[in-house]
């Protein structure tokens, strides 16, 4: 089975949700932490949160900044994750947002998509041109793996650039219709492709146009939670609840700091945010 049709089907059977494992040792109540190396706190954190949520969530991320930041140590927190993901049949998307041409675009595709670092989808940022898309192509076109490609983000930056005027019509929508017509190639049985969208929420004369347009896309959604992203945006930017994961980092990872018995049962916790993240957005439909 494709890695997109099988991404299709974790959101129909366990919803939406990406829990974001942006994982800092801030987040990790002491007890935690006790006795332990960097590698092996940051990994039982991050296998407690996994283990609590593997049912009610799509798929992880992981935003290897966190992991780069603790070195070595970091690193293979962050290679040990991924490996647990991958051993239980979970799905992964490394968040490593990498942008770079001809040889060494088909390094850091190697990199990400097999030996210790590899994930199932990866991020990437395409402002240098097609040439730094094409070169993830030989593992597209398997059928195992795909990306998500930066397009409308949230960060109040993104109007430098993004929203520039082209010909009468926003920046952004001059590279989602090159990635559009590429995703096209490789569209699985569900009628969705590898190549997906990076799709803020923060936006909301926008999110219709945006989901139309690109019908047969999926969509990483950011900002759901800790960045206040508005639930209908999101609702809208799927279709029937689909072809879309929503990401959340923080508000799931650090909700256990919302409870006196919290650092007890983080995974609890974490698991509960995840179900309310769910429902919340879920509610739109009655709208």
């Amino acid at each position: 089975m494709k890695i997109i049709d099988r991404l299709y089907e974790k959101v129909r059977d366990n919803g939406f949700v990406c829990v974001g494992l942006d994982t800092s040792l801030d987040y990790i109540p002491s007890k935690m932490k006790e006795g332990k190396s960097v590698t092996d706190a940051i990994f039982s954190y991050n296998k407690e949160i996994i283990d609590n949520t593997y049912d009610v969530c799509a798929i992880y991320k992981l935003q290897i900044a966190y992991y780069e930041s603790y070195g070595i140590d970091g690193m293979l927190a962050y290679k040990k994750t991924l490996d647990y993901l991958r051993e239980n049949n979970l799905l992964s998307i490394g968040d490593v947002k990498r942008s770079d041409i001809a040889a060494s675009a088909k390094m850091y595709a190697k990199a990400h998509f097999s030996g210790d670092f590899e994930c199932d989808f990866i991020t990437l940022n395409p402002y240098m041109g097609m040439d730094s898309i094409e070169p993830y192509e030989e593992y597209i076109e398997s059928g195992d793996k795909g990306v998500f490609v930066l397009l409308r983000t949230s960060n109040p930056g993104a109007k430098d650039f993004e929203i520039l005027d082209v010909d009468g019509e926003e920046f952004f929508y001059k590279i989602g219709d090159k990635l559009k017509a590429l995703n096209e190639k490789y569209l699985g049985e569900n009628g969705y492709g590898p190549i997906g969208l990076v799709v803020g929420a923060t936006h909301s004369e926008e999110v219709d146009k945006i989901r139309k347009r690109y019908d047969k896309m999926f969509f990483l959604i950011p900002g759901f939670g800790a960045q206040k992203a508005d639930s209908l945006n999101v609702y809208k930017l799927m279709e029937n609840l689909n072809a879309g994961v929503v990401n959340s980092s923080r508000a799931i990872l650090k909700n256990w700091q919302n409870y006196d018995d919290g650092s007890e049962k983080v995974g609890f916790y974490a698991r509960k945010k995840a179900i309310e993240t769910y429902e919340e957005i879920k509610a739109n439909e009655v709208i």
